[in-house]
């Protein structure tokens, strides 16, 4: 396995976050995380991410246990985008998708042709290279989510967690978005509200609610009306695509 967890729990004071939350996932494949909001999805992902400590339980990648491992060993294999992205100084869109080359780097040494290309090839896969030397506080919320997702690519992870991704963004980019995940070949865990999303991009499927697991599985095993009434509190029917994937109707 590329990146497994065994009964994480995790808690604010007393307020238990995570319950025995216990995943494994494949190199390669795309792991939706689904709940509805406070349901601990980027707990875990942080979590996952070495951010934070668990409470009980482990974190392994490839079968040794993060918190065992140096923090440079783990940012040159795995990249967290997180939901929000703040900076008050004046930087350009370049300047924040090289501090993804970090890792790669010795301390104080200059930017090497390998990075730059890096740098270049993540701007264009989220097609922001046009606006690689505009200031990050003239960008909008949409643009700063792509400049962001472009600097987790520079770091060129072998896994690569992504917290809302499609937040901000407009109908086209959030396609264009998924698609280019989907096409990434990395372990990839996202955590994502559209549930029509979850079923066209994900390979797997894990549910959350109220810091435990319910469902874990295929999207056409886990989407279940039962499931969606339960936990999401809606009701809905399915149509079925050409391909065999299943679309959500909400009534």
């Amino acid at each position: 396995m590329s990146i497994a967890a065994t009964n994480l729990s995790w808690s604010v004071g007393r307020k238990p976050i995570l319950r025995d939350v216990s995943l494994s996932v494949a190199p390669g494949t795309i792991l939706g995380l689904l709940g509805p909001n406070g349901s601990g999805k980027s707990s875990l992902l942080r979590l996952l991410a070495g951010l934070r400590r668990p409470d009980q339980g482990q974190v392994t990648l490839d079968g040794c246990d993060i918190a065992r491992m140096r923090r440079r060993d783990l940012a040159r294999r795995m990249a967290l985008v997180q939901q929000h992205a703040a900076t008050e100084m004046n930087v350009t869109v370049q300047d924040v998708v090289m501090l993804g080359r970090t890792p790669h780097r010795a301390p104080l040494a200059g930017c090497s042709v390998a990075d730059r290309a890096a740098v270049d090839r993540a701007l264009a896969q989220v097609d922001m290279d046009a606006f690689r030397r505009a200031s990050w506080q003239s960008l909008s919320g949409g643009e700063r989510q792509r400049v962001q997702i472009a600097r987790a690519l520079a770091q060129e992870p072998h896994e690569l967690f992504l917290d809302e991704p499609t937040n901000h963004l407009d109908i086209q980019h959030q396609l264009g978005l998924m698609r280019l995940v989907s096409t990434l070949g990395l372990t990839s865990i996202v955590a994502l509200h559209d549930l029509n999303h979850a079923a066209m991009f994900c390979d797997r499927l894990l549910v959350l609610e109220q810091g435990r697991v319910v469902a874990d599985g295929a999207p056409g095993q886990v989407l279940t009306p039962s499931l969606l009434a339960s936990v999401f509190r809606v009701d809905c029917d399915f149509h079925e695509t050409p391909d065999g994937r299943r679309h959500i109707l909400f009534r």
